[in-house]
């Protein structure tokens, strides 16, 4: 079961959206230099059907987006979840931050609007930089289109 201990609004994580992040906890990834070491550890509330709507209400119509931060334990609960989210709360993009290089064969695109791939690795730093290894997609009529260099200053 996936479990989160946290959330909020953020503005800066997917372009042109405001965001509800959830970090989910029990990464596998463990990416050397990560900055949420915290979200490595198996604790938090389960990441209900139901917790996920309280999460949304909570924020009073002031969001676009649900992000689901901090890799990926448990793929097609990530993918459940955001199938969820398009049934019951349709004017809400999707987004999931993982930290796989690849995604999950347990992953339907049809669920996603967003998708982060790519473990952090500090050498080569995140999505700001230019030589970062992550990419984030935004998905659209199932195929994924790299949208990483919205993040670069010109």
């Amino acid at each position: 079961m996936l479990k989160y201990l946290n959330s909020d609004i953020v503005f800066q994580e997917i372009p042109d959206e405001v965001s509800l992040a959830i970090n989910l906890t029990g990464c596998p990834c463990r990416c050397p230099g990560c900055h949420s070491k915290y979200l490595w550890n198996d604790v938090g509330e389960p990441l209900t059907e139901s917790a996920l709507d309280r999460l949304i209400a909570q924020c009073h119509s002031n969001i676009t987006c649900v992000a689901l931060m901090g890799g990926d334990a448990i793929p097609e609960e990530v993918d459940r979840l955001m199938s969820h989210l398009r049934r019951h709360h349709q004017k809400l993009h999707t987004a999931w931050y993982s930290g796989r290089s690849i995604l999950s064969s347990k992953t339907h695109l049809k669920n996603f609007d967003y998708i982060k791939l790519g473990p952090y690795l500090a050498h080569l730093g995140a999505l700001r930089s230019r030589c970062t290894n992550q990419r984030l997609y935004r998905v659209a009529d199932g195929v994924m289109h790299d949208i990483t260099s919205r993040f670069w200053k010109k």
